[in-house]
């Protein structure tokens, strides 16, 4: 694993007439935070250091050396070194860029050897130093350039400016002497301050690096890290966050009742909900002159509402893992996330059918507009929402139904005749209104407890979803070898004003 790791307030001086500078590269016993955690060095954690084989480079970038390290020495504060620059027009401008104070940090790149991990901080007691480059801003503020040195020198002097260019071949870390933040690392770990990953990854790539880093994979284990996830127990899964969009984000459209009434999040724990609710209300009346005040003992009690869980996960073999691409686990993921949607959906749909209260009407149109009266005598306030099957509704109220529905030969709510009052559905979709209400169409909806798909009348606020705010992601390698990922969420109804969802049907 590799993190960028820089110094605190380190001053780097550079000499413009020698073309060195020099500076504290390495604090010992200071704080640093990385990618992989927060890290601290030791004193005499770099043993012996052959400074003449350290390149310096610009960002950690092996492609773009400027010099080399001439000179190192371990003091109380930590390692301070010196380095020549070349004589590259790259290099010139490092040099000046640190003599003006633009580009004045100094930053590792190390391999971490031997450590031990405290209260979540990884104490490093031995190290390899690979590379130092120099950063606009180190994750140290004392990592700075303390000396810019250049101009004329003897000719035998530039013969020690570096002159490979070739990449080692050994993986680098680069260590800025800066906030490093660690999470558990490895022997021969590498480390950045900076992620060094493409984070821009699908679900699938996620979950293959989850199998990977659990299998040793340095690389693996640096995008995990960079996605800041928390390891589970004995590094049996990853937990990411606000997974829950990245996966049902493309999915929101199979969740079309949930996105028709309020949604929050989930309180932080707990396996209930508890809701105020309103019971006798305080009143006030007509009251003659001289008499009493009229009074009403008014009562508040709770609705209570179960959190419940939703879950799915499969085992796979990890033939199919290794040996195919990480769009198969995207589409495995989708399957898994598409089955979430449509089942938390159903769920809420079912708990407002359950409990909906009847409105009949001579015709459809009719049905709904006492569905519509009925909901405002319960909540005061219009409904907004029409729900119905794609087909198979009760007494032909579905999507199917309105958009054959005709009065005086003519369609009611179909977009070829906008001229009819009525309502106006869009040819070619499923948004429209009826009778002034939003059409919600819910291939998810499967009726209530006998179900029976009944149209629904409601107000948007007559129920509340709770959700977590996370979709859970876990891959976990069992004994045999095959891999078993899952999804999860915690959700919560809260049904508010129940009486206000209105079934309908034709008298």
């Amino acid at each position: 694993m590799e993190i960028n790791f820089s110094a605190t307030e380190i001053n780097l001086t550079a000499n413009t007439a020698k073309r060195e500078i020099s500076g504290l590269i390495v604090p010992f016993n200071s704080p640093g935070y990385t990618s992989a955690g927060e890290v601290v060095f030791e004193k005499g954690a770099f043993g012996e250091i052959t400074a003449s084989k350290i390149k310096l480079l610009r960002d950690h970038d092996i492609a773009q050396p400027v010099g080399r390290m001439i000179q190192v020495s371990e003091t109380a504060q930590g390692l301070e070194a010196t380095f020549k620059l070349g004589s590259s027009t790259r290099a010139q401008d490092t040099l000046l860029e640190a003599a003006e104070g633009l580009k004045d940090g100094l930053s590792i790149g190390a391999k971490l050897d031997q450590w031990s991990e405290k209260d979540g901080v990884i104490y490093v007691s031995a190290a390899t130093i690979k590379e130092v480059s120099v950063v606009t801003e180190p994750a140290f503020s004392e990592a700075r350039i303390a000396l810019v040195a250049s101009a004329t020198e003897p000719e035998q002097e530039k013969e020690i400016l570096m002159a490979e260019t070739n990449p080692v071949a050994e993986t680098e870390v680069s260590v800025e002497a800066a906030e490093v933040k660690a999470a558990a690392v490895t022997p021969a770990t590498q480390v950045f301050t900076a992620p060094r990953v493409n984070t821009n990854v699908t679900a699938g790539q996620y979950a293959m690096a989850q199998i990977k880093a659990t299998q040793g994979d340095s690389d693996a284990r640096d995008l995990v890290a960079a996605l800041q996830v928390a390891t589970v127990t004995e590094n049996t899964g990853m937990v990411p966050p606000n997974y829950l969009k990245d996966i049902i984000g493309i999915l929101d459209a199979s969740r079309p009742f949930i996105d028709s009434i309020e949604t929050a999040p989930l309180p932080a724990s707990g396996l209930k909900i508890f809701t105020p609710k309103l019971g006798t209300l305080a009143s006030v009346g007509l009251t003659a002159e001289g008499a009493e005040f009229t009074s009403t003992d008014t009562s508040v009690t709770f609705q209570e509402d179960t959190i419940v869980k939703f879950a799915g996960a499969g085992i796979l073999n990890s033939e199919v893992i290794d040996r195919s691409d990480p769009s198969f686990l995207d589409l495995y993921l989708r399957e898994l996330a598409t089955s979430y949607a449509q089942k938390t959906d159903a769920y809420a749909a079912k708990i407002a059918a359950e409990a909906a209260a009847g409105s009949s009407g001579a015709s459809i149109y009719a049905a709904i507009a006492d569905g519509i009266a009925d909901a405002y005598d319960v909540m005061r306030f219009t409904p907004n929402r029409l729900m119905v099957a794609p087909s198979g509704g009760t007494n032909g109220i579905d999507f199917a139904g309105l958009l054959g529905a005709v009065a005086d030969g003519r369609p009611l709510f179909a977009a070829a005749a906008p001229q009819n009052a009525a309502g106006l559905i869009s040819q070619g979709s499923t948004a429209g209104t009826v009778a002034g209400l939003n059409l919600v169409v819910d291939p998810n909806y499967t009726g209530d407890n006998a179900n029976a798909k009944h149209a629904l009348v409601y107000a948007s606020a007559a129920m509340r979803f709770h959700e977590s705010g996370t979709l859970e992601i876990r891959a976990n390698i069992v004994s045999n070898g095959q891999i078993e990922i899952g999804i999860y969420g915690y959700v919560c109804a809260v049904n508010r004003y129940p009486a206000a969802f209105r079934k309908l049907s034709v008298a």
